[in-house]
């Protein structure tokens, strides 16, 4: 897939006309990631998104591309999850597992859920516990993914790492509970250490409804305060944003900003 890097080496932005386009082109990154991965260290760990973008691009893995994923080497971690139990509609763990999780071979045990049904702290403090186990930590490790997929809200979030909240500034911990005052709840999620020291770390927006927002994050960090999108920088991987024509659509065009358009 040829992608035009953006601003750094290891930053890529790509255009698509529409969500089908898009959840096609992030099929395609998906495949070429797991293939790398699997062949260099014999595993695959991704820490999947909610919402309905990242939805579709999991239904279209799930279909015609499914049989092109060595399943039983991929090991599924969440991003965030909200406080709610597994089966609940809201639960990025209950879609997941209707768009993607039930309809493959993947192995029950490499499946690692947020169990946000204990109390915020308890379900933070036994992801990272998880994180550490499955990625053999020792004390002052980060986990490095090989692939972390993100969605982008309105304000500016990404994961559960909210405008103003406490989680912005976390250093220490892979995993917190985020108190988002617009809710009035906690919700569960990765850290910005954990997401900067991803291998590939892939944006997937879609919509005009985010082209205000997606214009300001690509702009940088010189807004005051920066969304939290924007401090997503990975130190040693690549940076990928997927948009199609509508969350592209405020984007400047120029040498500062390449934006390859596919078809």
């Amino acid at each position: 897939m040829r992608i035009i890097p953006k601003a750094r080496p290891g930053r890529f932005l790509r255009t698509f006309p529409d969500p089908q386009s898009l959840a096609a082109g992030a099929v395609a990154l998906f495949l070429e990631a797991v293939g790398h991965a699997v062949s260099q260290r014999g595993r695959f760990a991704v820490a999947l998104a909610g919402g309905r973008t990242p939805r579709q691009f999991y239904e279209a893995l799930a279909g015609a591309a499914s049989g092109r994923v060595p399943w039983g080497a991929v090991e599924i971690f969440f991003g965030d999850e909200r406080p709610v139990p597994p089966e609940h509609p809201d639960s990025n763990y209950a879609m997941a597992q209707a768009s993607l999780l039930g309809r493959v071979p993947l192995p029950p045990g490499q499946v690692h859920r947020i169990r946000a049904e204990l109390a915020p702290a308890s379900a933070a403090d036994e992801y990272e516990r998880t994180l550490r186990a499955r990625f053999r930590l020792s004390t002052g490790e980060v986990p490095r993914f090989d692939l972390v997929l993100l969605g982008l809200g309105a304000d500016g979030h990404t994961a559960s790492l909210f405008p103003g909240t406490n989680a912005l500034s976390e250093t220490q911990r892979l995993v917190c509970a985020n108190w988002v005052p617009k809710f009035g709840h906690h919700r569960v999620t990765l850290t910005l250490p954990v997401l900067n020291a991803a291998r590939q770390v892939v944006f997937l927006v879609a919509g005009a409804d985010k082209a205000e927002v997606v214009k300001e994050v690509l702009a940088g960090p010189d807004r005051e305060p920066p969304h939290p999108a924007t401090l997503v920088q990975p130190a040693a991987g690549e940076l990928h944003w997927l948009l199609d024509a509508a969350a592209a659509s405020a984007l400047p065009h120029g040498p500062t900003l390449a934006a390859d358009s596919a078809g």
